[in-house]
């Protein structure tokens, strides 16, 4: 396991051809965070795939986070990655945790 980027809040490692990060909490299980997110190469194609399968996405408008279809733009993430932010989209799995999918915005 290789530490690959620190940032406020968070930590991403990397394990063999896969990786994960950790995020601090609140320490209360509220349900209302992301629980786990994957990284995906093409948000769009798989969003349009989780939702031919009867995926409902979670729609947000709130200050510093709104979605459109779904979807929303995150700055600041993936940096390591030579990313300026991340576009993403959350949906929750079948006991009500909240599962996030993002794509890197790549800078230039």
């Amino acid at each position: 396991m290789e530490l690959a980027e620190e940032r406020p809040g968070g930590l991403r490692y990397l394990v063999g051809r896969g990786e994960f990060a950790l995020f601090e909490s609140a320490g209360a299980p509220s349900g209302d965070h992301t629980q786990m997110a994957w990284e995906v190469d093409d948000l769009e194609s798989t969003v349009a795939k989780l939702r031919e399968r009867g995926l409902e996405l979670e729609e947000y408008d709130l200050p510093g986070l709104s979605t459109v279809d779904g979807i929303t733009e995150v700055s600041g993430n993936y940096p390591s990655k030579g990313g300026v932010g991340e576009r993403a989209a959350w949906f929750r799995d079948s006991e009500g945790n909240l599962i996030g999918i993002g794509q890197a915005i790549r800078a230039g």
